[in-house]
């Protein structure tokens, strides 16, 4: 065989031998990650409040970043907890801005890292139909009522039924009618689904979760004390700082913000304040000293 042909055929095979070295890895490497896929994913502290959307959202990441999503789901306060102990993880999205102030205060998330993704008004929740007859707060302290809410001690949903209660001059008359307090806000929705109860003090977007089962009762706009939001934050714990913020910034995108939107949640703030226009919007709430009392009592 003539030189030049063994050395063309020869510069063939080299190329051939490095394109099927080259693409395996160009497959996996994603634009905007740091690392290729097979070595990167991202572990989201999930507050229970945000379970239906951000499943969705969490899939859909995946398929656009070619990058896993493994969604860790509890009370907000239960996720803390699990962050520290651990000392993991690259996102952290509790139901309301109580545990970003808990969080930032403890050293486990990054200061002034977080962002509004939606809002959450506090409201009755009944089983569908309302066989309890359920109209008022002060229904919820009738003899008999059984009532519901979420663990005021590590659930966002709880502090804002306490506060309700307390700044209603309610929480000694219902509290004692509280026969179980769930474990996060999905578990307190279920209550009334199952209508393990009949009633619980839940966020008004609970009805776009199960419309067929469980309904909501509006509570008069001068009393709610405070509306709640969704926040999402950036942990110490990250691993890839630039993928988490990918990823928050993919949470508050127009596809995002549609996926909390189409199960009901609000995401202007204005539209918010038309169900309590004087309730103040965030900060923290901590629980008084006479709801240990009274618990101490029960």
């Amino acid at each position: 065989m003539p030189a030049a042909r063994l050395i063309q055929n020869c510069g063939a095979s080299l190329l051939r031998l490095f394109l099927i070295l080259l693409l395996p890895a160009a497959a996996v490497f994603i634009p905007g990650c740091s690392r290729p896929a097979e070595e990167t994913s991202l572990l989201v502290f999930c507050g229970a409040a945000n379970k239906p959307p951000m499943e969705k959202i969490a899939r859909a990441f995946e398929q656009e970043c070619g990058v896993p999503v493994r969604l860790i789901i509890h009370g907000s306060g239960t996720l803390l907890s699990q962050m520290k102990l651990s000392r993991k993880g690259d996102i952290y999205l509790p139901g309301s801005p109580d545990y970003i102030i808990i969080g930032e205060r403890k050293n486990l998330l990054v200061p002034a890292s977080d962002r509004i993704v939606v809002y959450l008004v506090p409201s009755i929740i009944v089983p569908r139909g309302n066989p309890g007859g359920i109209r008022t707060l002060e229904d919820l302290a009738r003899p008999g009522t059984r009532v519901g809410i979420g663990n005021p001690e590590t659930v966002c949903l709880g502090l804002y039924a306490v506060e309700l209660l307390d700044k209603n001059g309610l929480l000694e008359k219902i509290l004692p009618n509280v026969v179980t307090f769930a474990e996060s806000c999905e578990k307190t929705a279920d209550l009334a689904a199952l209508k393990q109860v009949d009633a619980v003090i839940g966020w008004s977007v609970f009805q776009d979760w199960n419309p067929e089962r469980i309904e909501r009762v509006l509570i008069p706009p001068e009393r709610i004390p405070r509306i709640s939001y969704v926040p999402v934050s950036l942990p110490v714990f990250a691993r890839d700082p630039a993928l988490s913020r990918r990823f928050i910034d993919y949470v508050l995108s127009q596809p995002g913000l549609d996926a909390f939107r189409n199960y009901g949640y609000i995401t202007a703030r204005e539209e918010a304040l038309r169900f309590a226009p004087q309730a103040g919007i965030g900060g923290e709430y901590r629980l008084p000293e006479k709801y240990f009392d009274l618990i101490r009592q029960r």
